[in-house]
């Protein structure tokens, strides 16, 4: 088993004791681990390409649709807001990158695509960008980064689940707070 990192290297972990619920200690390391891999690629893009991660992800929704998605929908799947994606869809046309055209049914709504010079240029940044993956996870082993995939799995459905049960927790207790103001209402009217 490899040596966990010192206390001076672990960042958000530093303060977590060992009596702390193994929960909590779970999710700074998951946070950790997370955050370290995206500050890295985030150097590598800006280092080698000039690219900011944002960048890369809006390019990597336009690839995965070649047919074009409306900026709204860019935003949401960016979760962004709307001047993030107008500003970033400015600079990545004024390189070349994506192509704007307004909608005929709706002139202020604008479908976005990659031009070819942006798809090849994303592909080249893409392959790249994959083996920095491959070579921060690669010290794990194929069997460890497969039970971390099923685990991550695991908690994934646990966390939509517990979601979505709040949810319906939330819609119920307003449809009683609903039911109880309307009966409120008929008995001060009868």
């Amino acid at each position: 088993m490899e040596p966990l990192l010192s206390d001076d290297s672990i960042g958000l972990e530093a303060g977590v004791s060992t009596d702390e619920h193994q929960s909590i200690r779970l999710w700074l390391r998951l946070l950790s681990c997370s955050t370290d891999i995206e500050t890295e690629i985030r150097k590598r893009l800006r280092t080698q390409f000039g690219m900011t991660l944002a960048r890369f992800d809006y390019l990597a929704q336009l690839h995965r649709h070649p047919e074009g998605l409306r900026m709204n929908v860019l935003s949401r799947n960016l979760m962004v807001t709307g001047g993030n994606v107008t500003g970033l869809t400015d600079e990545l046309e004024q390189a070349g990158f994506v192509s704007r055209t307004s909608q005929q049914e709706d002139r202020r709504s604008f479908l976005v695509c990659l031009t070819a010079k942006g798809r090849r240029a994303f592909e080249k940044i893409a392959q790249v960008h994959e083996g920095w993956v491959v070579e921060l996870m690669g010290g794990l082993g194929d069997s460890n980064r497969q039970q971390l995939y099923d685990l991550l799995g695991q908690l994934r459905v646990q966390v939509s689940n517990s979601l979505g049960a709040e949810a319906a927790d939330k819609a119920a207790d307003k449809a009683a707070s609903v039911a109880a103001s309307k009966a409120a209402n008929k008995t001060i009217g009868d």
